[in-house]
């Protein structure tokens, strides 16, 4: 979409997203410990860093949410005894889990899942300067927890929520998946990063009562693909003892 194009329809916009805050029911986010241990075998120390889908909003507790099936998934894949941590918080942006984390100072970990990305959207922060944010934060954990590969869970089909209106809905997917694309594009040029597409359909079977955030049939799909991804590209010698 041109910037011409969208400066014409900003006014529309402005008006959708203002009526869709409005009529969304505010969702808590998951309850439930946020740290735990799973399985037998090797240890494997697990992070996750997370917007409001990384703390599980749309679902009533934390082992439904994607938290749960990444670690149970990632414990039978990898045959592992996998330490697990959830840093979270909804709403924040990339720039912000930074500064969660910093805060937070987490245990170390072998691998760290990060998902974020929609926030940046809804707060129209530039590509480039997400995917700086998105570096930011990946030094960081390698640097100052331990990590040793940082896995990005890919932006959602944004096009597809069935809360959103059109045009909004179109426009903000088309940023959504130029966010990914770039998302994508950096952390191939990578050896400790690495970015996971995951081919879902959203509807409102499988989406939170809200019509935004995920539902439990989401969330499923999402952590096995980011477990079973861990469990191939980390292998058990990459793990500390």
């Amino acid at each position: 979409m041109s910037l011409a194009l969208k400066l014409t329809l900003a006014p529309l916009l402005v008006a959708q997203a203002l009526s869709t805050r409005r009529r969304a029911p505010v969702l808590p986010e998951a309850a439930g410990p946020r740290s735990g241990e799973i399985g037998d075998g090797r240890r494997l120390r697990l992070l996750i860093v997370g917007d409001s889908s990384g703390a599980g909003v749309g679902v009533p507790t934390q082992d439904i949410a994607l938290a749960g099936y990444l670690s149970r998934t990632l414990a039978l894949e990898a045959r592992a005894k996998v330490q697990w941590q959830l840093v979270a918080r909804s709403g924040i942006t990339s720039a912000q889990a930074l500064e969660l984390v910093q805060s937070e100072r987490p245990p170390r970990a072998d691998v760290a899942v990060a998902v974020l990305g929609v926030n940046d959207v809804i707060d129209q922060v530039p590509v480039q300067r997400a995917v700086q944010h998105r570096a930011a934060l990946a030094d960081w954990l390698i640097a100052h927890a331990g990590v040793r590969h940082v896995v990005f869970a890919p932006l959602p089909p944004v096009h597809q929520f069935p809360l959103l209106p059109q045009p909004l809905r179109w426009i903000m997917g088309r940023d959504a998946r130029r966010h990914d694309e770039a998302l994508a594009r950096w952390a191939g040029t990578r050896e400790n990063v690495s970015h996971v597409p995951i081919a879902i359909t959203l509807d409102a079977s499988c989406m939170a009562s809200d019509g935004f955030h995920p539902g439990e049939p989401v969330y499923r799909v999402c952590g096995e693909a980011l477990a079973r991804h861990i469990a191939i590209t980390f292998p058990a010698s990459e793990t500390h003892p």
